[in-house]
Formats: C-alpha cells, sequence, structure tokens
C-alpha cells in the first residue's frame, strides 16, 4: 500500500537528517508513549485514488505533528522549518512508487498545557506506482 509505503519512507528520511536527529527526542510513525519533547511524530494520514490510465496512483494527505517545550514560539518555529525543508526535499524516486508532487497545505502552532507547544504541519503528496 503506497500510503504505508510514504509513510514509512518519510520517518525515515525525516529520521536521516543529522541536524533533526541531534535536534529531537524521536521521531516516529506515531505519537510516541514515554517520550520528553522535542520529538515529531505523523498526526495523521488519509489517501484518495489518483491513478493513472497504465498504473495505479493516491493522493496522500500527512500531517506532522512536532512537541516542543518552553515559551518562546521561535524555537519550535526554527525546528519547524527544519521539519518542513526535509520534507520538502524527499528524494522523488522511492520504493515502489515515485512521489510525483510534494505540496505543503498548512500549518498550526499552539500552546499546551504544562510549557508546552505543538506544530501541525499538513502536506499533501501525489505518488504513482512503479514496476
Amino acid at each position: 500500500m503506497m500510503e504505508t509505503a510514504l509513510r514509512k519512507a518519510l520517518v525515515d528520511w525525516l529520521a536521516d537528517d543529522p541536524l533533526l536527529s541531534v535536534a529531537l527526542n524521536t521521531i516516529t510513525e506515531e505519537a510516541p508513549a514515554r517520550t520528553a519533547p522535542p520529538w515529531l511524530g505523523i498526526a495523521a494520514s488519509a489517501s484518495t485514488d489518483w491513478s493513472a490510465k497504465d498504473r495505479r496512483g493516491r493522493e496522500v494527505r500527512v500531517a506532522v505533528e512536532l512537541h516542543t517545550r518552553g515559551d518562546e514560539p521561535g524555537e519550535s518555529g526554527s525546528l519547524a522549518a527544519l521539519v518542513e525543508d526535509r520534507i520538502e526535499s524527499l528524494p522523488l524516486a522511492q520504493d515502489g512508487f515515485s512521489v510525483v508532487t510534494t505540496t505543503f497545505l498548512r500549518a498550526r502552532s499552539e500552546q499546551r498545557a504544562r510549557n508546552t507547544r505543538a506544530v501541525l504541519m499538513e502536506y499533501r503528496f501525489r505518488l504513482l506506482e512503479t514496476a
């Protein structure tokens, strides 16, 4: 399934970034149960058909959520910028599919309880199956 493969490729790609791997305690498929901020996880994803005449395709929307601690939004903003840059540089050629387009859709930031902050970033990926 292309959606699952994209999620795995995205987590691996983010975790392989030298700046993010140092700055974040974990980068994971879902919200970690026992990890202190800062961490990054895939909050949600959904897919629809985006097939061509000769091959299967999917349009996949993925929301990633960055959790940080502190009063200053600038700190989470700097980390969010690193995450955005890394997502937008995801290689087009993947195992079993290719990324045709990556589009930033929206972001939302909010202060939460116990001095934590969350930044949600949503992307749309259009994928085509490869042989």
